[in-house]
């Protein structure tokens, strides 16, 4: 049935667009972001990199095909089809145009149930074409979805000033093994939010992953391993410190290392590199990335902060480049198996085209 109550966003910038509620009826704080993605809404509200954000949309209709079977699990042992975690990531949804009506052949409940059952709040009815023009201009920013109309003068905590990466990873280790491959490589993976779809895709091709928390240090590590993956996940990645400078030690064992997204950040802050915050981020599935001196591929996307190239220690090159702003989407090391990405291969949702970045860390094992 549809809703009729109003709530607001108001961002930090004193500006408040009105809309109606669906979801929870209630009041979330958080940094507020968009992405233009056109499908894949379950995939991306439990993305962990959404950790701590007010996620808009600006694709104008959501909810039409409504969410798969979804059977939450706070220990991580099970990799859902079509999620990329246990829960609900993000702290508000902003949508244009809600479809209260969904329609499809695996469809076991409606988006408004769904966030109702998690207490996430969502807004429709708001012009997200003003709204990310705002925060394209002003950049992202704070806000809050309340359901109160006057102004609101309650501080609003930055989630990047907070360990967002510690808070959605594993607490303890979790491994993932092959059905088929008796003899598999061994991935140690860093969590600092790694979504579903990463495990999925080196189970699959026969490898056995060791789920390790945040901070876990690979140098006393009690698992036998042959390289080590570093996760996405949310946040500043200079809060990571700790497994920045595990990361960094860890380079002496001369194993192949690969990073996705944070995991990108963290590897160039190991490196010696600097990283930054980007003025909106990128949060798409249509982003061109070039490989310096090779192919331009489509990539999904979902990040705040960049590793600074003009800062890269000599023995390390960038690898790709955003062909949007210029901006760093890939570091290698010149001589050594050490390599990431800032972009996701593994999409859900968005294109495969550089899924061959796991074969390339697999034969290097």
């Amino acid at each position: 049935m549809k809703q009729n109550r109003k709530v607001y966003l108001r961002l930090a910038n004193g500006k408040t667009f009105a809309g109606y509620s669906f979801g929870k009826y209630g009041n979330s704080d958080g940094e507020v972001v968009f992405t233009t993605g056109m499908t894949g809404y379950p995939e991306s509200l439990t993305d962990p990199s959404y950790s701590g954000q007010i996620l808009v949309f600006t694709y104008p209709l959501i909810g039409n095909y409504g969410i798969p079977r979804f059977e939450r699990d706070d220990t991580a042992k099970t990799i859902q089809d079509g999620f990329e975690s246990g829960r609900i990531q993000v702290r508000g949804m902003i949508i244009s145009n809600y479809s209260f009506e969904y329609s499809h052949f695996d469809a076991a409940g409606s988006l408004h149930t769904w966030l109702q059952e998690n207490d996430i709040p969502g807004i429709y009815g708001i012009d997200t074409r003003e709204l990310t023009k705002t925060l394209r201009t002003t950049g992202v920013m704070l806000g809050r979805i309340t359901t109160e109309p006057g102004e609101d003068t309650m501080e609003i905590i930055d989630p990047n000033e907070t360990d967002l990466a510690g808070m959605v990873g594993v607490k303890e280790p979790v491994i993932y093994s092959p059905k088929k491959n008796k003899n598999p490589k061994r991935i140690l993976l860093i969590d600092c939010g790694v979504k579903n779809n990463i495990i999925r895709n080196f189970v699959s091709r026969g490898a056995e992953v060791i789920r390790v928390p945040l901070g876990y240090d690979p140098m006393s590590s009690e698992y036998e391993f042959d390289g080590i993956f570093v996760s996405n996940g949310p946040g500043d990645p200079k809060m990571c410190t700790a497994t920045i400078d595990n990361l960094k030690r860890s380079f002496s064992l001369n194993k192949p290392i690969f990073g996705i997204c944070l995991g990108s950040q963290i590897l160039g802050l190991s490196a010696g590199a600097d990283t930054y915050k980007l003025k909106f981020g990128h949060r798409s599935q249509n982003q061109p990335c070039i490989e310096v001196g090779g192919h331009c591929y489509i990539t999904s996307q979902n990040h705040g902060y960049a590793v600074d190239t003009k800062t890269l220690p000599e023995d390390w090159t960038e690898w790709f480049i955003n062909n949007n702003d210029g901006t760093n989407e890939g570091v290698k090391h010149n001589t050594k198996p050490f390599f990431a990405v800032q972009f996701h291969p593994e999409s859900s949702p968005g294109p495969n085209d550089t899924g061959w970045l796991f074969d390339k860390f697999i034969e290097m094992l």
